[in-house]
């Protein structure tokens, strides 16, 4: 069976003008550009996160959505998972 996820991928640049990310695996659909924009500035502004002097999220840079689906061959863990449920009713 294949499960299918959606993830926002938010990118920003570190003090040291290196990449860092945050995904939000609850985020809202559809939501806008400009709406993003400013959450993400929001987030660069309050500068809470920081390591060794350096902010990890001071430049917004790109915002996506990411859709990963995963197609199990087999999966023996699942069938144990629900004879193991079934064994509790």
């Amino acid at each position: 069976m294949a499960t299918t996820t959606k993830t926002l991928k938010l990118t920003f640049l570190n003090g040291e003008k290196k990449k860092n990310s945050i995904t939000l695996g609850d985020a809202v659909d559809n939501l806008t550009e400009e709406q993003v924009r400013q959450a993400m500035n929001t987030i660069a502004s309050a500068n809470v996160f920081e390591k060794d002097g350096v902010a990890y999220y001071e430049t917004p840079v790109s915002a996506s959505y990411v859709e990963r689906t995963v197609s199990d061959i087999f999966n023996d863990g699942a069938n144990s998972e629900s004879a193991s449920a079934d064994k509790q009713d």
